[in-house]
């Protein structure tokens, strides 16, 4: 719903030809220079946009979970977002006719979590802010979860989210892997690397020289890179 640090890297690297979301930026901090290279610049490709608000996403996601054609809701009606975005459409209320506002389902081929534990049957844990990933989980064709730990037993509370193990496709033991953002119960927001990553992503030549030491273990990708670095 809100793309974030690893949208930027994935856009700057190539990767992205449209993105579908409802915020996009460096939190606390500013923009997604990446991101907005590749709009406004067409760098390193160009990269189609799909703009909406955080209720849109969720209606768009709990659409696809529940295998329906579309999402409702009423947030977009007498605004300009339509305008920008042509996939916001409307219906007329069959029971009082008024105006809803619709947003196609969202159903990715593949999603990919990090949640805090699987156990050895593949279920999964999720627990902190959850925002829409158990309706992005049940979407999918395939699903990927990315856990800190694998254990004997989860041991959830009341109202946790458990994901059952017939949803999921493949499951990898990643500790830290949700950084440089937070785990709840595990490790904090390495907020530092947020302010680092604006130095590091506005500039072109730097972003390209880091993602291909840090990231990439492809030879021709990294070739590539480097000739889109000439080439700016």
């Amino acid at each position: 719903m809100t793309p974030d640090l690893i949208y930027d890297q994935l856009i700057g690297a190539g990767c992205a030809r449209a993105l579908t979301f409802s915020w996009g930026g460096n939190p606390g901090v500013g923009s997604l220079h990446r991101l907005r290279d590749a709009v406004e610049n067409d760098w390193p490709r160009p990269l189609s946009i799909h703009e909406h608000s955080h209720a849109g996403m969720a209606a768009a996601y709990s659409a696809g979970a529940a295998r329906l054609p579309f999402g409702m809701l009423r947030g977009y009606v007498a605004t300009d977002l339509p305008g920008a975005n042509p996939q916001v459409r409307e219906v007329r209320c069959p029971y009082t006719n008024a105006a809803i506002a619709t947003v196609p389902a969202i159903n990715p081929d593949v999603t990919v979590l990090h949640a805090q534990a699987a156990d050895r049957q593949g279920n999964i844990f999720i627990r902190g802010i959850v925002g829409a990933q158990k309706e992005a989980a049940l979407a999918a064709s395939t699903l990927i979860v990315t856990v800190e730990e694998i254990v004997e037993s989860l041991a959830a509370p009341i109202n946790a989210i458990v994901l059952p193990h017939w949803i999921v496709t493949a499951i990898a033991e990643v500790p830290t892997g949700a950084y440089p953002s937070y785990a709840h119960g595990y490790y904090a927001r390495d907020n530092a690397f947020y302010l680092a990553w604006d130095e590091i992503a506005r500039d072109r030549e730097r972003f390209t020289d880091w993602i291909t030491r840090h990231v990439l273990c492809s030879r021709d990708h990294a070739e590539f890179l480097d000739s889109l670095a000439e080439a700016a």
